[in-house]
């Protein structure tokens, strides 16, 4: 039996998703949150378990705190980040 992880996926990342033309749902791999789909073909796994991602944050701190930890992200992960279709860049445009 798979063990999933018990992160929720959030609205604000469904949409994002679509808005990228790829299906999520909750991640088989323990360590990550979600696994990303194009068209049915698992393309990569994002989000590691035990870090908050931006709809957390807005969640449980408020926008304004959420909006701090997004800039400070963004700047860490500048290079992985911009690499269209690596793991990087579907955790920066669907997790934050």
């Amino acid at each position: 039996m798979l063990e999933y992880m018990s992160y929720n996926i959030t609205d604000y990342s469904f949409k994002q998703a679509s808005k990228l033309g790829v299906q999520i749902k909750p991640s088989t791999n323990k360590k990550k949150k979600i696994d990303v789909f194009k068209e049915g073909k698992k393309i990569s796994s994002i989000g590691a378990t035990g870090y908050s991602d931006y709809p957390t944050y807005t969640k449980t701190k408020g926008k304004e705190y959420a909006d701090k930890r997004r800039k400070l992200y963004k700047q860490r992960h500048e290079k992985d980040r911009q690499v269209k279709g690596s793991a990087g860049f579907y955790s920066d445009q669907i997790l934050w």
